[in-house]
């Protein structure tokens, strides 16, 4: 069963449910949603990674939340926010973070859907500081991590990139709450 976490005018943000599962794994094969990321996801892996959603939210009380269009109840992707440990200069850290299918790019989702996530973190998880990170050729993340308020605050090369080295450096964006 799911459960709401936060809402806009537009969308809500809540946990996973299993019918999320195939449009997910479609979201996840698609070569121009992953051109920044290493690989496509194969179901087996796009499973496993929503079984660790569920994990981190049951141990922080916080996640990737899938993300639906409120009028309609269609899935469009995730948003939300992660406590990231790999090996930076910048972590351990609350990491925000999305990814939408391509229908929904260009209309703001990502945008007002890490605008709820950074208001749930201040006033409700209390959280002091939130970063993002993408690859530097990623531009459309870096735009909305530039118009959510946060500033560049360093770059490094991400030690999960190291198989794809054009997706290296990273740029860190930064926001205090």
């Amino acid at each position: 069963m799911s459960k709401s976490i936060t809402q806009t005018d537009r969308l809500i943000l809540r946990t996973w449910k299993t019918t999320d599962i195939a449009p997910f794994t479609a979201m996840c094969s698609d070569k121009e949603v992953m051109r920044y990321f290493p690989a496509c996801l194969p179901k087996k892996e796009t499973i496993s990674l929503v079984k660790r959603f569920h994990e981190r939210y049951e141990q922080n009380g916080f996640t990737y939340y899938a993300v639906e269009l409120k009028e309609t109840g269609e899935f469009l992707g995730f948003c939300g926010m992660l406590m990231q440990t790999y090996d930076s200069p910048f972590t351990p850290n609350v990491d925000i973070g999305w990814r939408l299918k391509k229908a929904a790019w260009g209309k703001g989702y990502a945008t007002e859907a890490a605008k709820a996530c950074l208001k749930l973190a201040k006033e409700t998880l209390a959280l002091k500081t939130i970063i993002s990170v993408a690859s530097y050729t990623n531009g459309p993340s870096i735009h909305v991590m530039q118009k959510i308020g946060m500033k560049k605050v360093g770059a490094f090369n991400h030690p999960v990139l190291v198989i794809t080295p054009d997706l290296n450096p990273c740029e860190v964006y930064q926001i205090s709450l």
